[in-house]
């Protein structure tokens, strides 16, 4: 802790009653270069992870696809669409068709049926007969899905071409039972999900190194880690075949021992350790009150006052008794009592440079909650103390 002048206390005192933060102008010797290089080597070394390329980069050529059908879940317990979903009716009735059954849409009542969308992601390099798993959610009225079966389904792609086909039983994690006007609902009974539940009738043809040349996309784009990981590449081939194209993408040219098959290659690629380098951020969610602090966040000479008054409002009943034997009758007053309590205010002094690990042991000192640590940090950014991303969710 800091001592400040008696005069300055004073100042803070008054202004106590919320919360207080007041930049201070302090004489502080700057910094050497050399002073700057050597706390960042050592900060990098004591902080920053050793990541695998495989985990901060994907090649661009490889992806996931979105799939999704129209399908019906039966074998419902009289949980299904209603009369006003006329969805369902509908496919029920040219399913029928389909068999050789002909039935009007506005004769069928069914309760027992279920439209639903059938939704899946198709992993890279998934080949025929693979399976995957589905995701059944109701766009009608129905209640639940509790027990029920998808019917065959097929999944197109965005290009309209089916890759997969889903079926099986749907698993919904939950229940909603009713009986007697009472309920009880366990979970969300309107979705539900098919283990195993489709399996791939076509596979997405991918191109590795096409041209002899390959693209490595950061999951995290930044400059200096696109920069690590080009100059990385090119220590393990011994030349200059990567090349960082901006902040997301390092191309790389397979070496021409390797062009037929650049598997071997892309595996020694992905096995190479670096420090990955990220953006000062503090990343705050005021609904729930929690905090993220990055360790590259510094904060500038700043002097934080935390405290707080709660006032307490409760009633105060006052009975007056007559003297025996009069004409007297008791009465009753009511009141009001209001207490106020002040904390004490406290002080804490973060000189220039503290770390968030400094700031974390200061605001913890003076017994701040999650909530009071995010108007903290506000407050401090807006005096312009505070050297970092702030993002609030």
């Amino acid at each position: 802790m800091v001592e400040l002048p008696r005069s300055l206390l004073k100042l803070l005192r008054f202004y106590v009653g919320g919360l207080l933060i007041v930049a201070l102008v302090t004489q502080v010797p700057a910094p050497t270069a050399a002073q700057v290089a050597q706390t960042a080597s050592a900060s990098i070394a004591w902080e920053q992870p050793t990541v695998r390329v495989k985990e901060l980069a994907r090649i661009d050529a490889v992806r996931d696809n979105q799939l999704s059908g129209l399908g019906l879940v039966i074998g419902l317990n009289g949980t299904g669409d209603g009369r006003g979903a006329q969805a369902n009716v509908q496919m029920v009735a040219n399913m029928l068709e389909r068999f050789g059954i002909t039935v009007s849409a506005h004769d069928l009542r069914l309760r027992n049926v279920a439209a639903v969308m059938v939704t899946a992601t198709l992993p890279a390099f998934a080949r025929e007969g693979d399976v995957i798993d589905v995701t059944v959610s109701s766009f009608g009225d129905a209640r639940s899905l509790q027990g029920g079966f998808l019917l065959q389904t097929p999944l197109t792609a965005a290009n309209g071409d089916v890759y997969a086909v889903a079926q099986g039983p749907v698993s919904i994690g939950g229940l909603n039972v009713r009986s007697g006007g009472a309920r009880v609902q366990e979970n969300h009974p309107v979705v539900g999900r098919v283990a195993n539940g489709a399996i791939v009738e076509r596979s997405v043809p991918i191109n590795l190194a096409e041209g002899g040349t390959l693209t490595w996309v950061l999951r995290e784009p930044d400059f200096a880690t696109a920069a690590r990981v080009a100059d990385a590449i090119n220590a393990l081939t011994g030349e200059e075949v990567a090349r960082a194209v901006d902040q997301s993408a390092i191309t790389v040219r397979v070496p021409e021992a390797m062009r037929s098959d650049p598997i071997p290659f892309i595996a020694r690629v992905e096995e190479i350790a670096i420090q990955p380098d990220a953006t000062a951020k503090i990343v705050i969610n005021e609904r729930t009150g929690t905090v993220v602090l990055g360790h590259d966040v510094r904060i500038a000479t700043v002097a934080v006052a935390h405290g707080g008054i709660s006032v307490r409002v409760e009633p105060k009943v006052e009975v007056s008794q007559p003297p025996p034997f009069s004409n007297g009758q008791t009465v009753i007053t009511r009141s009001a009592q209001v207490t106020v309590t002040e904390s004490p205010g406290r002080l804490m002094v973060l000189e220039t440079g503290a770390s968030v690990h400094d700031l974390v042991e200061a605001l913890n000192s003076v017994g701040a909650t999650p909530r009071d640590v995010v108007a903290i940090l506000q407050a401090i950014k807006s005096a312009g103390a505070l050297y970092g991303v702030l993002e609030v969710m």
